[in-house]
């Protein structure tokens, strides 16, 4: 089992979830961070520090969806170990949905 991140991230990128993974399994992306499925180790640490509620089980209902987008992103974006800036406008990207046809960004992090 694994966790993944879903399109609730794209926009607000906090980054808070790095802080709590033993098992460094993230991923930039230029407007979001996705999870290695194969390196995650089902904790759980990092899902209750997202203030944007974007990163799931992948026992939930749709998660299938989000293992194979995390796991094709993870394979193609850099691995990210420590936080960096968060948008300026990250919290005005909560909540808001369709955010993956509409801002995703499918360049790498850009560091």
């Amino acid at each position: 089992m694994t966790f993944v991140v879903t399109e609730s991230c794209i926009r607000c990128k906090f980054q808070d979830c790095l802080q709590s993974c033993p098992a460094t399994c993230f991923y930039e992306g230029e407007n979001m961070l996705v999870i290695n499925p194969e390196e995650c180790i089902d904790c759980g640490a990092c899902e209750p520090e997202c203030p944007a509620e974007a990163i799931i089980r992948d026992t939930v209902a749709g998660a299938e969806k989000w293992v194979a987008f995390n796991r094709q992103y993870a394979a193609v974006w850099p691995k990210i170990r420590k936080p960096g800036e968060v948008p300026e406008d990250a919290e005005d990207w909560i909540g808001v949905e369709g955010k993956l046809e509409t801002e995703f960004n499918p360049a790498p992090a850009s560091r």
